[in-house]
């Protein structure tokens, strides 16, 4: 058992907020996972969607620090979708089994893809507010897997777990990124050969994001200055599709920033959802504290321009790396 499930903060979380089981499609074997808290009255809450390898639990520390803030929070696992239409048509329902306006997402790699897509698919008619992606991508086809992509289906688990656990890199790394890598292992064990081959299928068949979609979007881009599993020109390229977007830096965090920099990736949410009114005006604000514990990072320097810009004031431009 890695060392983050055997934390007190996360036996906090399993035995507080009780997980749920949500059938909105015809087929009862599609089941979508949630975990979820704060107030409901909130209609547009940030809905986090897990990478290719990660359950809706990887986000156990954004629902527990965003919800004691005031924020409504909710974590999802995805069924077994093999194909973007069923995917995008399944949230869609969900949305309006759980009786959501809009949602805000925050998502990871192939949560960040799916998020992108879900707002294009709804663009007429908006059902997304805002996005926070991290260290996501807007084309499959940098994985140079699409022709492999449509047999992911018959290939053992063992094939496909290795196909994943080649992008987590454990070599010489701070030691809270390689907690949040034996997390990650341990949920992509759990999962089962079709649940992780329609993840990959999701992640690896031919398609792409049309950004102009997604321009009247409001979008956070966050990412790491070390080693992760996209390289500098697939982020650098997603700065070219989103010219407007806010960017989120971080120093370290590796491939799962939110668990190994939760604290700084927490800041960066409150930063870009402190204009909409999805929670208690307490979580809308930073207090100086939690200015002050970042002011020496460059996740911090970074925040602080953003907030006084939200803020209307004139801020000097940062040196960044």
């Amino acid at each position: 058992m890695s060392d983050i499930s055997k934390s007190q903060e996360y036996m906090s979380f399993r035995s507080t907020i009780p997980q749920r089981k949500v059938v909105v499609d015809d087929d009862n074997t599609k089941e979508w996972t949630l975990y979820e808290a704060g107030p409901k009255t909130v209609k547009s809450p940030l809905v986090c969607f897990p990478p290719a390898s990660g359950t809706a639990d990887v986000y156990f520390r954004q629902i527990l620090g965003l919800s004691a803030l005031g924020y409504r929070v909710i974590a999802v696992e995805y069924p077994m979708y093999w194909t973007m239409k069923e995917f995008v048509e399944g949230f869609r329902k969900l949305m309006d089994h759980l009786g959501l306006d809009k949602v805000h997402i925050f998502g990871a790699s192939l949560g960040g893809f799916l998020a992108q897509k879900f707002a294009e698919y709804t663009s007429r008619s908006p059902r997304v507010g805002s996005l926070v992606l991290c260290n996501s991508f807007y084309d499959t086809s940098i994985f140079q897997q699409t022709s492999s992509a449509p047999t992911f289906w018959m290939m053992p688990a063992v094939v496909l777990k290795k196909m994943v656990m080649g992008s987590f890199h454990k070599t010489e790394t701070e030691s809270h990124i390689a907690d949040s890598i034996d997390f990650m292992v341990e949920r992509l064990d759990s999962m089962s050969q079709q649940a992780l081959a329609s993840r990959l299928t999701l992640n690896c068949m031919n398609c792409y994001v049309e950004p102009q979609k997604l321009r009247d979007v409001d979008v956070t881009l966050m990412d790491v200055f070390d080693e992760c599993a996209l390289s500098l020109n697939v982020r650098e390229e997603m700065c070219k599709c989103y010219p407007e977007a806010k960017r989120a830096h971080l120093k370290s965090g590796g491939n799962f920033p939110y668990l190994s920099r939760s604290m700084e990736v927490n800041v960066f949410l409150q930063i870009h959802l402190r204009k909409y009114d999805i929670g208690s005006l307490r979580a809308r604000e930073l207090t100086e504290e939690e200015m002050a514990m970042l002011a020496d990072s460059d996740a911090g320097k970074s925040l602080q321009e953003n907030y006084e810009k939200e803020r209307g004031k004139e801020v000097r431009p940062k040196d960044r790396m």
